[in-house]
């Protein structure tokens, strides 16, 4: 089956959320040659030009982008995005003309994806099968086709669609419905306090007056050393917090992970420090930012009201 999809093209692609993630992945998908067609849907219209000029044909309606996928990739911010295009006269399953894999590529709750797949069997009955595939790399990531795609499902289900997902990185299924969830779930966890780690310090060796620009580069060489410091060490170095990987994410991610800690009967002590330190990092109105604003969360935190740069 993946031959024949790679060779022939038999497979449509309809695509949704074509944001800082999805447009690149839905460029590299068509560049690929590896789908018969590819059709995106978008609130926004005006955002689909790039994949349009790629090739993509643009449907109308949720509707409309269904009738003609086989599968059908995701890449909203969590489910109550996607919830909201499914039911309807102009929803997904008032397009289902045959079986359809979605992919659903967001960030969000193992059990909350479990409960989405289990009504859209019992509504399309049974034509609607689901993987979850979390992603990680960021947007640069993206752009190479680097993804690490966390999945979870049915072996055949992602046999499926693997020709269509190896264009934007790597898929492993790393269990049932549900897993890839939990994967991300453990990856923010390391994101995240590695995060703190950098911001931490690059804080200190600023203030004891070292170059954070050589710092970032011996840590780079040694044990610290990582794709993650990799791709923020210019934006730590320049203190540059431009919206990539947005901050306020993270606590909608780590919730997640403190979810299925409980649910596993894991004490987490660094986890539940992370939570409260990105829930007081967005009640300070730093959640816009990128990630990297982190640095200027812990710079910030000995500081009186009048002392910051605003």
């Amino acid at each position: 089956m993946q031959d024949l999809n790679r060779t022939s093209g038999a497979v449509r692609v309809g695509m949704i959320g074509l944001g800082s993630m999805g447009m690149p992945m839905a460029r590299n998908l068509l560049a690929a040659g590896v789908a018969r067609q590819v059709s995106v849907f978008g609130r926004s219209p005006d955002k689909l030009t790039p994949a349009l000029e790629a090739g993509a044909e643009r449907c109308d309606t949720p509707r409309a982008l269904a009738a003609q996928s086989d599968v059908l990739i995701t890449v909203l911010p969590d489910l109550p995005q996607l919830e909201v295009l499914i039911d309807g006269d102009d929803g997904l399953l008032a397009g289902l003309a045959g079986p359809l894999v979605l992919v659903i590529c967001s960030t969000s709750s193992p059990e909350g994806v479990r409960a989405l797949a289990r009504r859209l069997d019992e509504q399309s009955k049974g034509q609607i099968r689901v993987l979850d595939a979390p992603l990680s790399g960021g947007t640069d990531g993206a752009e190479a086709g680097r993804l690490s795609i966390m999945v979870g499902g049915n072996d055949a289900d992602l046999e499926r669609a693997r020709p269509v997902l190896e264009t934007m990185g790597t898929p492993v299924l790393l269990g049932p419905l549900g897993a890839g969830e939990v994967a991300k779930a453990c990856n923010q966890m390391v994101v995240a306090a590695t995060m703190v780690a950098l911001s931490e310090a690059t804080v200190i060796a600023e203030r004891a007056g070292l170059d954070v620009e050589k710092l970032l580069g011996c840590l780079g060489g040694g044990y610290a050393g990582g794709r993650f410091l990799e791709s923020r060490k210019q934006r730590l170095i320049e203190k540059d917090y431009t919206p990539s990987g947005i901050a306020r994410y993270m606590i909608k991610d780590l919730g997640f992970a403190r979810d299925e800690a409980a649910q596993q009967q894991v004490t987490t002590p660094q986890l539940s420090t992370l939570l409260t330190l990105y829930k007081d990092l967005g009640a300070r109105g730093l959640g816009e930012l990128d990630l990297t604003v982190t640095q200027r969360y812990i710079a910030e935190l000995d500081q009186k009201p009048g002392d910051r740069n605003d």
